[in-house]
């Protein structure tokens, strides 16, 4: 799976949230859907580059107003970098070529290096990259930075108390998606940290399908709602394939798959039910499983090949 992207301490979220709650009040943002992107930026006093550094002209620009080692430093890694926040200049630079929900999220995650004092202090120019930076401090940075942006986001609960008053299902975030500006793959992490009942969301990487064999699709994250954390525990899943158990909710050949019923054991070995259904977003496959009824005074656990970690 990919590195752990969001975990804090308590003390540390909350200094994050603080941080961007105090933002979407400058900004007013509360309860105005799609989250208002351009005004949180304008309340941050951030701009985005009007000509991406991306944009190969614009970079050569960029360079020559920095150090040869600045210069260096981005320009070896410019093959992953997403965003960049300038500090000196309160401007922020997004590879305009990803989705716009995708562009959305990086603009809040670079306001958030901009508005959490130790970020702006630290780093002059901050570096977004798809892999884990290595040092210690930078994986900090990036975990606050993402928290930051899902809080601004999602407006705080808002998304978590609208899905709570939905139906449970996969429909759910496609739908909360479109009304808070997100990408599908962000809501449906959302829906399953932040949801009241027990649920668990496996994001996949697209499917391989090799002919004459099993149709694999490699987890990316596993995201898991409080209540089945602390029934199930996290299972451990590496891949998922086509002639396996979970198998059934691959979406192959269509868009998503309707609720398939799935039997769980309990530490017991007791037998109890659980739904399961997917939807193909083209770049991931998200599955949700979640069971048909709260259980009361039973420990819930995965089948044996996905025990929980121990």
């Amino acid at each position: 799976m990919k590195p752990d992207d969001s975990s804090l301490q308590s003390v540390e979220l909350a200094a994050v949230e603080r941080q961007a709650r105090t933002l979407l009040d400058r900004a007013s943002a509360w309860g105005r859907y799609p989250t208002p992107i351009d005004d949180i930026l304008e309340a941050a006093k951030l701009r985005v580059a009007p000509r991406s550094m991306f944009d190969p002209a614009a970079f050569l620009a960029f360079v020559k107003r920095k150090t040869a080692e600045a210069a260096h430093t981005l320009k070896t890694a410019l093959s992953k970098v997403l965003g960049l926040y300038d500090a000196n200049e309160q401007i922020i630079h997004i590879d305009e070529t990803v989705g716009r929900s995708k562009q959305t999220f990086l603009k809040l995650h670079e306001t958030g290096h901009h508005e959490l004092p130790t970020h702006r202090k630290i780093f002059r120019l901050f570096q977004d990259c798809e892999q884990t930076l290595a040092p210690a401090i930078a994986d900090q940075f990036e975990r606050e930075a993402n928290n930051f942006a899902r809080f601004a986001l999602f407006q705080g609960g808002a998304f978590r108390d609208m899905a709570a008053d939905m139906a449970i299902g996969v429909r759910t975030p496609i739908t909360l998606s479109k009304k808070f500006g997100a990408s599908i793959y962000a809501s449906a992490r959302e829906f399953a940290r932040s949801h009241h009942r027990a649920c668990l969301v496996i994001v996949l990487e697209p499917l391989r399908v090799v002919p004459g064999q099993a149709a694999v699709a490699e987890v990316r994250r596993v995201e898991a709602s409080p209540s089945f954390t602390q029934r199930f525990g996290n299972p451990t899943l590496v891949r998922i394939a086509s002639d396996e158990a979970l198998g059934q909710l691959l979406p192959i050949g269509r868009k998503m798959t309707k609720p398939t019923p799935l039997a769980y054991r309990d530490r017991n070995g007791d037998v109890h039910e659980c739904l399961g259904e997917a939807f193909d977003t083209k770049h991931n496959i998200l599955i949700l499983i979640y069971p048909t009824k709260e259980l009361a005074g039973s420990m819930l656990v995965l089948p044996s090949h996905l025990q929980p970690l121990q």
